[in-house]
């Protein structure tokens, strides 16, 4: 740590309160006391519960459903900028509405640009956050927006699995140009299924380009909801003569009956991050790697002013 990083305090919400105590550990420094009070009628209030008058304040908070998270996020936000915080930077793991980033049906909100205006207005100087579901997203703000990547955590690991044959794969067509950058770091090939949606989660016909027969696939995609693309996605390439699937996925959202769907699927593993909780009791298949390191050495390079991009693999 620097000689500023006297002047920096770790808070977060009451649902991501496990990776703040993680990223904390990472940082051999104490979590910031804070204060979140319900009311019976669902309302609550933040507070904090030392000073913060002239500190670089991170407030770790992912924005995944309910939007108690999220309000809970711009609360602290407005409570830290009254108390006088010098800078408020919100650690936002998981992103959520990313996936409502265009108008792809006339009369429809863009619900990421939404919370961009939002978190904005609350008063936030700086965002970090992971693989968002669309790149462009972080042209939402007017502000320093830290993108940083799963990869860096999801290659090694990969590695470690020692595959032979191995083949990279995109879920769809909108996921090829992340698989790609996997399939050319590994110096691998890399295939894609192309999907028709009958409604939103609801996956209609779908078919591989490229070569599966004999293979070890390994498909990477941003976060995995119902899972329901990448179950039919694993059971289609094991028809088409693959050898194992395995999937990489940045978010475990895992809404609804996902967990069972993995399980009676072709998957031999599901490899997500802890950005949003999950109980791996649920789903055996299920590996959770920790992104509570890389967290804290972006917020150790913030305080140090040095290079983010440094710790990237890809």
């Amino acid at each position: 740590m620097s000689e500023d990083s006297s002047l920096f305090k770790v808070f977060t919400g009451t649902n991501s309160r496990y990776l703040a105590e993680k990223i904390c550990k990472s940082l051999n420094w104490p979590l910031g006391k804070m204060n979140i009070e319900h009311f019976s009628d669902g309302e609550f209030s933040v507070s904090y519960e030392e000073s913060i008058r002239g500190q670089y304040i991170y407030l770790v908070q992912s924005t995944f459903p309910n939007s108690d998270n999220l309000m809970e996020l711009l609360l602290m936000i407005d409570a830290a900028k009254r108390a006088s915080a010098y800078k408020v930077i919100a650690v936002i793991p998981y992103f959520g509405w990313a996936r409502q980033d265009r108008k792809d049906k006339p009369r429809v909100s863009i619900g990421a640009k939404l919370i961009a205006d939002m978190l904005t207005i609350a008063g936030v100087d700086r965002v970090i956050t992971m693989d968002l579901h669309a790149d462009q997203i972080q042209g939402f703000f007017n502000l320093p927006v830290d993108h940083l990547y799963g990869s860096t955590i999801f290659i090694p690991y990969i590695k470690s699995l020692q595959l032979e044959n191995l083949v990279i794969a995109s879920p769809d067509v909108g996921g090829s140009k992340r698989a790609g950058s996997y399939s050319k770091h590994l110096d691998v090939p890399m295939v894609l299924c192309h999907k028709t949606r009958e409604k939103a989660n609801v996956v209609g016909e779908m078919r591989i380009i490229g070569e599966v027969a004999g293979k070890n696939v390994i498909i990477i995609d941003d976060m995995v909801d119902t899972a329901g693309t990448l179950c039919k996605a694993a059971d289609l390439m094991l028809e088409n003569g693959a050898l194992s699937v395995r999937a990489i996925v940045s978010h475990g959202v895992m809404s609804g009956e996902a967990s069972k769907r993995i399980m009676n699927s072709a998957l031999t593993e599901i490899a997500f991050t802890d950005s949003i909780p999950f109980d791996c009791n649920k789903c055996s298949k299920a590996k959770i790697l920790t992104i509570a390191d890389m967290f804290a050495e972006t917020i150790r390079r913030v305080q140090a002013h040095k290079s983010i991009s440094e710790q990237y693999l890809l």
